[in-house]
């Protein structure tokens, strides 16, 4: 992490994170299953945006779930990130997924951006689990997070509790395991014969075979996932059914048509797994740093294809705040 070895780079997609931090380029992509973009985008303080899954096609890239996977962009500012994000989005023959997006994406999603932004939006705040759990160093600066979001004109609903809110954060990785094993094993099929394996199970083998190399932190997921039944099984087909009741329908669904909201806002990435499970978007931008200087990101969520919206409202925070400073390294 570029603001402190002590600090935490988190998930898959911190090289990206850390790269746009220091400076290292102009903008970069991550990948989102749960979390990897956003929370290694709060972390290393820049903008990151999970987009609603079909927004972008995730042709070429290693699956892991394909109800969660979503690629996004990465940037220090909101106006990087929704350039970038305009370039990546449209329809691909190859992603199924991307079909309902057709008449969904923006062209130019910075052609609405206004300091403005905020003028009147209501935001939510689900205090139970998410808010309270942010480390004591971080609280006043969540504190002025929020208070800047009301002083920029919105109107805080504060709270705005999310139903059955521990088990909807709490959701496991059943429907992963099943959709990892259908769609890994169909990726390594389509690789050429160069590549030694074109199976999980191969796989599998590959690393056993190899182990001070392979695995260094051992294949758990790569063996469960190889003794998970297919996703036409009842087991899978109730946990996806559980993923989107307690994470879309009871969840943010529900907390966003009862309190009229534009967008729920969660401290940093402890909210990732709703947005996740229910394949909606979420925009994170820095909002300043902890007591011991960690970086600290304020991430907005919406319905599907709610994209444009949120980076209105990010905009619209980023602007009056200016609460990032570059690292030290930069």
């Amino acid at each position: 992490n570029p603001y402190g070895p002590a600090f935490e780079v988190s998930g898959s997609s911190s090289g990206s994170a850390v790269a746009v931090a220091a400076a290292f380029c102009a903008a970069a992509i991550g990948t989102e299953t749960s979390g990897s973009i956003i929370a290694p985008a709060s972390l290393n303080s820049v903008v990151g945006i999970k987009p609603t899954v079909g927004l972008i096609s995730r042709e070429g890239i290693i699956p892991i779930c394909a109800t969660q996977d979503t690629a996004g962009p990465m940037a220090r500012s909101v106006v990087d990130a929704a350039i970038l994000l305009g370039a990546m989005t449209g329809v691909d023959r190859n992603d199924p997924a991307t079909r309902p997006s057709k008449d969904r994406m923006v062209a130019d999603y910075t052609a609405s951006l206004s300091r403005a932004g905020l003028e009147g939006a209501r935001i939510g705040v689900p205090r139970t689990v998410f808010w309270e759990r942010i480390p004591s160093g971080a609280a006043d600066t969540a504190a002025r997070a929020l208070n800047a979001l009301a002083e920029c004109g919105a109107t805080l609903v504060d709270p705005a509790e999310i139903a059955n809110a521990a088990a909807a954060r709490d959701l496991g990785v059943t429907v992963l395991l099943y959709e990892f094993k259908r769609d890994l094993n169909r990726y390594l099929r389509r690789l050429g014969p160069e590549v030694p394996v074109h199976s999980l199970t191969e796989l599998i083998r590959f690393c056993e075979a190899r182990p001070q190399e392979m695995l260094r932190y051992g294949q758990t997921l790569l063996l469960a996932a190889a003794t998970a039944g297919g996703v036409k099984t009842e087991a899978y087909r109730w946990a996806r059914a559980e993923d989107l009741r307690l994470a879309k329908v009871e969840g943010l669904d529900a907390t966003i048509r009862r309190h009229r909201l534009d967008a729920l806002v969660f401290p940093g990435s402890f909210g990732v797994s709703l947005g996740a499970k229910a394949g909606y978007p979420s925009v994170t931008v820095p909002a300043g740093y902890g007591d011991d200087g960690m970086p600290f990101g304020l991430t907005f969520t919406g319905p599907a294809w709610s994209e444009q919206r949120l980076v209105q409202l990010a905009y619209s925070y980023e602007q009056p705040t200016q609460a990032r400073r570059p690292p030290a390294v930069a």
